[in-house]
């Protein structure tokens, strides 16, 4: 019991309340604001909108090439505020320019691709254009974790939320799903503007940083391709079902009843947010770290178990607050809770662990692997049990992953640990 205490403690000191209730608070938002959409916009419609997004989606991770990414775990490294903010000019500069090249071949590209469903290519196209705000977004909150400042960062979430809501409702209402797919990129860009000022940073400053090297972009480079092939296990079933079952409204309902369980993702990562800095700080402290692992996940067995017996008593129920055509797919939501504990007790924590001690292309490596099984086994899955056999395949991965990061990272740890002695 002092073990989950004082990991709460801990976690309450750097503010991490702050990113919880930003967090949580962000979540009910953005399930109100696809509520609308699935108010004011034609499934059928709204469907192929989804379709398009998910493809955008998996690569809004690689925006940047991932420099994002190095910002957070390399700044981490850094003592002075002047190199901090030295090093977040550099990432803004060079990532700017690397998410229009980016862009612009999502857009060349999409005019060889023979789109399953009509106007794909134009929503892509549309779509594509978040990446940019989506990284000035990212990376302006990786500068807040840096200096510390948990509280700005986890106001960031909230606002974003709050200005997706209004613009989903304002634009949709007027426009459809046009006006759906540019609320999807006013919400990034707009936060950006609002919070770039609280940052305070020093942009006639230009110090040459030593970590800046071949690392420092390979770090980034394979951190995104972790993320991209992250996201694309959570996408790829939508793409399948939208492939396999061509039916759209298939594709809304998996996106709907998926909704709650992925949605509960957040937890984990909230700790991850709040903690990453700290403990890669510590990182070569073996009972610093073992003592964070073993709290963590006690916290998270306790959570998980708590959870599941909520959900199997109320799927009905929670899914009915949806839509009430919800509820006979009970048993898909059910399968997706099973699988989330997956990422709630390992994944989640042992897949940031490998990051901070440098091993972003090992994360890369379990996410290919698992993106491969998940391919094929949703071609068998999805044509014989719909959905629910593309949730199968989801919750038996989500647990595959996490196991194996935990066991990956024991045996990265250890080799560290010993070339530093």
């Amino acid at each position: 019991m002092k073990l989950i205490t004082g990991y709460i403690q801990n976690f309450l000191k750097r503010a991490g309340s702050y990113i919880f209730i930003a967090t949580l608070a962000s979540r009910c938002l953005s399930f109100f604001a696809s509520w609308i959409a699935l108010k004011l916009i034609d499934d059928k419609e709204l469907g192929v909108v989804l379709f398009a997004y998910n493809i955008i989606i998996f690569l809004i991770p690689i925006s940047g090439l991932g420099l994002n990414q190095s910002l957070i775990r390399y700044g981490a490294l850094l003592k002075t505020k002047e190199e901090k903010d030295s090093l977040f000019l550099y990432v803004t500069k060079k990532g700017f320019l690397a998410t229009i090249v980016i862009i612009a071949l999502i857009i060349a590209v999409s005019f060889l691709i023979d789109f399953q469903f009509e106007n794909t290519q134009l929503y892509v196209i549309i779509l594509s254009f978040v990446l940019l705000p989506t990284y000035f977004f990212e990376i302006i909150r990786a500068q807040f974790r840096l200096q510390h400042d948990n509280k700005s960062f986890a106001y960031t979430e909230f606002f974003m939320s709050f200005i997706l809501v209004i613009s989903v409702f304002v634009l949709s209402y007027l426009f459809q799903e046009i006006g759906y797919s540019i609320a999807l990129l006013v919400a990034p860009l707009f936060t950006s503007l609002l919070f770039i000022k609280k940052l305070n940073v020093n942009f006639s400053i230009k110090i040459n940083l030593p970590i800046i090297d071949f690392s420092f972009w390979k770090y980034g480079f394979f951190a995104s391709l972790s993320n991209v092939v992250t996201q694309l296990l959570f996408v790829i079933d939508i793409l399948l079902i939208g492939y396999l079952l061509k039916d759209t409204e298939m594709v809304t309902n998996y996106r709907y009843v998926s909704l709650i369980p992925f949605s509960l993702l957040f937890l984990p990562r909230v700790f991850m947010a709040t903690d990453f800095v700290s403990y890669t700080e510590n990182i070569f402290d073996r009972k610093y770290i073992v003592n964070y692992i073993k709290s963590y996940m006690l916290f998270f067995f306790l959570i998980s178990s708590l959870m599941l017996i909520f959900s199997f008593l109320f799927a009905e129920e929670l899914l009915s607050l949806l839509d009430i055509n919800f509820i006979q797919f009970s048993e898909t939501f059910l399968i997706l809770m099973i699988g989330i504990v997956g990422i709630y007790i390992f994944r989640g924590l042992f897949g940031n662990l490998l990051s901070s001690i440098g091993k972003a292309h090992v994360n890369y490596y379990i996410a290919t692997i698992a993106l491969l099984i998940n391919i094929a086994s949703n071609y068998y899955l999805i044509p014989t049990m719909g959905i629910k056999g593309a949730a199968i395949t989801t919750a038996i991965l989500m647990w595959f992953t996490g196991i194996i990061s935990m066991i990956l990272f024991w045996i990265y740890y250890n080799k560290v640990l010993i070339t530093r002695e």
